[in-house]
């Protein structure tokens, strides 16, 4: 049986975490900042982690990560 790839697009838009989680960057924050508020700019700066439902997923996606 082949090796499984690592899904390339996926592995450069995650990050996992010392504890085993991941880490993924915010949607809304290539254009039209003009339009939002200093908060949600500042919020959108920051990090959040994969939801429980998507982890599954994800997780199978980088499978060569570590």
């Amino acid at each position: 049986m082949p090796k499984q790839k690592t899904h390339r697009a996926s592995a450069k838009r995650f990050k996992r975490t010392g504890s085993g989680g991941l880490k993924r960057f915010r949607a809304y924050t290539s254009h039209r900042m003009h339009g939002k508020t200093v908060k949600q700019r500042r919020q959108l700066r920051k990090a959040a982690m994969v939801s429980k439902g998507d982890f599954k997923r994800i997780k199978r996606m980088l499978v060569g990560m570590k």
